[in-house]
């Protein structure tokens, strides 16, 4: 058995968790998420906390109804998290030049292309940006979705990785680029 599989789910206050024909519901006061269930899985709702157990009459081989234990109970534990506290991910531009500004949820990029990036973001994610004299440009997204928030934050991430010569790129807030020296520092 699978140890983070075999903890029970708390639900909280105001939560309400539904299951009908394997696919898990949550919906809370920021938001609704579902999620289907891999038959292998046993799913029960019951006292207030969801419990995962393994299907042993499934025909799916032990070793993959073990990962879906595991697998299943993170992913609706994440569901509880984001429908109650929501997630946020924060990100910075490190760049001379670099800016952001949105309009709803429209994200308009400018990093050193010839052409500023438009991202139309879905209506699940929020974004707040701020552009502050003498500080990178920040940008907040906030979801109850975590799997969704990860998605947009590696895509915004991509127009602009971070690089080890000079430290430009799209960050995470108090991320640490490992820095390496120049072609000049091995010469002698």
């Amino acid at each position: 058995m699978s140890r983070i599989g075999k903890l029970p789910i708390n639900i909280p206050a105001g939560v309400q968790v539904t299951l009908q024909d394997n696919v898990v519901t949550v919906k809370g006061p920021k938001g609704e998420l579902s999620q289907a269930v891999d038959p292998s899985i046993t799913v029960t709702i019951e006292n207030d906390q969801i419990t995962f157990a393994i299907n042993e009459e499934s025909e799916v081989e032990q070793k993959q109804k073990q990962a879906f234990h595991g697998l299943y109970r993170a992913l609706v534990n994440n569901m509880v998290v984001g429908v109650t506290e929501q997630y946020k991910a924060e990100m910075e531009l490190v760049g001379v030049g670099f800016r952001v500004e949105n309009a709803g949820n429209r994200v308009t990029f400018s990093l050193g292309f010839t052409h500023p990036i438009v991202i139309e973001l879905p209506k699940e994610v929020s974004v707040e940006t701020k552009m502050e004299r003498n500080k990178n440009p920040y940008i907040c997204l906030t979801s109850c979705d975590k799997q969704l928030l990860g998605l947009i934050c590696a895509k915004i991430r991509s127009f602009r990785k971070p690089e080890p010569y000079k430290g430009k790129g799209v960050l995470y807030v108090g991320e640490q680029i490992r820095r390496k020296s120049g072609k000049s520092a091995g010469a002698k």
